[in-house]
């Protein structure tokens, strides 16, 4: 027995010692990569002041260039892509592996995630309410963006020898550019792209989702703080639990996470801001006036509409082509079809659910309320959203807590499968089941490691898919504008409605 306790003192001492280190050496190692990329990533294109990133630069130039291309399809063809999410087109000749809402379903819950409560809140803090305007605007233009990815990867996705669809940019950027007389740098970029998206899914799809929800949770369970990895432990058995069984379980786990989810946090924030309805004007001013007329911003107006934008698209990933891997899937007999319904997912998480988180971050004020000063320089974006949700009653912030395991967990199953695809793509199929370790290996690793790196380790990968994603897209809008005008031609004769609908 007295061995026992020496031996079980000597755990106690050495185990809080070993976190420690872990702790600083994975710091430490984020800290580098972060430096590194962000050399090339937020090259500046603007020297001075103010600043404007390379790639931010890029994805808002791409995002403008399609809608015009295709004539505000975003907005034009919106009721038409709500019928078709409804099933209302389904034919004998959809091919696919899942249905095009559970498509959309599985995109959502890895777009509907952190960004949408801790990435809003990070944006306000830095940039101001001024900042949520231009996330409103990136999100409408990201709408073409996402549906010329979607249309893409159904033009371009491969059955592979054991029956699964592969598609996504990484075949729609080797496939398309070789169409093109450059095979060689499409098969660059493809690669380049997967293993962006690899690493991105390990930082943005897992560790970010548990190191944000993590500080939300521990705001209402304490034992967390004592134990903040037993969080990890558990968020990593409920995650394997449902990508070990691949996309078919995903689809399904999200097809009803997603809606659930949605109307318990939309609920809540329209409930926060009804109970503040006369400060809604004053704050609808300040997000309108200081998005051209920022107060106290570091890079004014520039500064405010970079961080609006790069929060829009950490949120919606709409110019990543991550979510194409998701609808290269879905059961259509018309690739534009698909991309249509893709219109959805930036118009849902962005205009929608990040506005609304916007409206409580303004109206409440915990965006630059002196007491939470500590909260936003740690990067804590969950925890000061739930300060927020804290000025309506004591027990608001723990439906914030709910909606922020649900919103971080539904992510992580999704950018699972994005991930392991890639990860299939670059390596094989036979190491599919390593990819899905190390996957969950990260959602612990989460729990040892600070937000602030996380944020900026996230940042830097995940807006980092967008550099060869848009070159394909550039490349191929051309062969999307043909088959949206083929499509809209049939749509216009009533052709389409007279195809024979079935059920599955």
């Amino acid at each position: 027995m007295k061995i026992q306790r020496i031996v079980m003192g000597a755990f106690g001492v050495l185990m809080p010692l070993t976190a420690r280190a872990a702790e600083a050496t994975l710091d430490a190692l984020f800290g580098s990569i972060n430096s590194f990329l962000a050399q090339i990533i937020f090259y500046d294109v603007f020297p001075g002041e103010p600043k404007m990133p390379f790639i931010v630069a890029w994805l808002i130039v791409a995002a403008v260039f399609l809608t015009l291309r295709f004539s505000f399809v975003n907005l034009r063809l919106m009721r038409h892509a709500y019928r078709v999410i409804r099933g209302k087109y389904r034919t004998a000749d959809d091919k696919g592996e899942v249905s095009p809402f559970q498509a959309l379903s599985t995109a959502l819950s890895a777009t509907v995630g952190l960004g949408n409560i801790a990435g809003v809140a990070i944006a306000i803090s830095i940039g101001g309410p001024g900042a949520t305007f231009w996330m409103i605007v990136a999100g409408f233009l990201g709408m073409t963006t996402k549906f010329t990815e979607a249309s893409l990867a159904q033009m371009y996705r491969r059955v592979r020898p054991d029956g699964r669809l592969m598609g996504g940019a990484m075949e729609y950027l080797s496939t398309g550019l070789a169409e093109h007389g450059a095979p060689k740098t499409g098969k660059v970029l493809a690669i380049m792209f997967a293993i962006f998206t690899i690493l991105g899914s390990l930082g943005a799809g897992s560790a970010f989702q548990v190191s944000q929800s993590m500080g939300a949770v521990q705001a209402q369970i304490p034992f967390f703080k004592e134990f903040p990895i037993a969080y990890g432990l558990i968020m990593a058995v409920a995650v394997g639990l449902v990508i070990i069984g691949g996309l078919r379980r995903i689809a399904h786990v999200a097809e009803a996470v997603v809606p659930t989810m949605v109307i318990i946090y939309v609920g809540a924030c329209i409930w926060i801001i009804g109970s503040n309805a006369p400060l809604i004007p004053d704050a609808l001013i300040k997000i309108v006036t200081e998005a051209f007329s920022p107060i106290a911003v570091a890079g004014g107006m520039v500064g405010v509409v970079v961080q609006g934008f790069k929060r829009a698209v950490f949120s919606s990933e709409a110019g990543l082509g991550s979510a194409a891997i998701a609808h290269s899937t879905a059961s259509v007999k018309y690739p534009v079809r698909q991309g249509l319904v893709a219109l959805y997912e930036p118009f849902i998480d962005t205009v929608v659910i990040c506005t609304m988180t916007a409206l409580v971050i303004v109206i409440t004020g915990v965006y630059n309320a002196p007491e939470y000063e500590a909260i936003r320089a740690a990067s804590q974006g969950a925890t000061l959203t739930s300060m927020a949700f804290a000025t309506i009653s004591d027990w608001f912030p723990a439906i914030l807590a709910l909606s922020v395991v649900l919103f971080a967990y539904s992510t992580a199953i999704s950018w699972s499968y994005y991930g392991e695809r890639c990860w299939v793509y670059v390596f094989g199929e036979r190491y599919s089941m390593l990819y899905k370790a190390i996957f969950i290996g990260f959602v612990v690793i989460a729990s040892v490691v600070s937000a602030a790196n996380l944020v900026d380790f996230t940042d830097l990968l995940v807006l980092s898919m967008a550099f060869p994603n848009l070159i394909g897209l550039y490349l191929l809008s051309g062969k999307v504008k043909v088959a949206l005008a083929e499509y809209e031609a049939k749509l216009a004769s009533g052709e389409l409605d007279r195809e024979v609908s079935v059920k599955r």
